[in-house]
């Protein structure tokens, strides 16, 4: 089931019983397999693969290189980005340790 407001590319493949709520988007490419809930608003970049009997939250974001497995849950407006380790890199391109932070506070 695909909701009418929904925006899936026809070159996404869908699995049996996966059921794609009000405005999700899924991007060409995108390989979502059986029995998968997408909720309201999530988006689904290019190229990402979703296992089977996976369910998606309302507003979550999943971009370009991931992967998820069968079975996997994902919450409400989680981010998955395609950077494996972000602003963990140096401006000299070393890896950051807990020296290179800064504690500060939100006022």
């Amino acid at each position: 089931m695909i909701h009418p407001t929904a925006d899936v590319s026809p070159e996404a493949q869908i699995g049996a019983g996966t059921r794609i709520w009000h405005f999700a988007q899924v991007r060409e490419g995108a390989v979502i397999g059986q029995n998968c809930i997408v909720g309201k608003d999530v988006y689904i970049d290019f190229d990402v693969v979703i296992g089977d009997n996976v369910k998606i939250q309302n507003g979550a974001l999943i971009y370009h290189g991931a992967t998820l497995e069968d079975g996997v849950f994902i919450g409400p407006q989680a981010c998955l980005t395609n950077d494996r380790v972000p602003r963990a890199i140096t401006p000299d391109g070393r890896l950051k340790t807990a020296e290179d932070w800064e504690v500060g506070s939100i006022r």
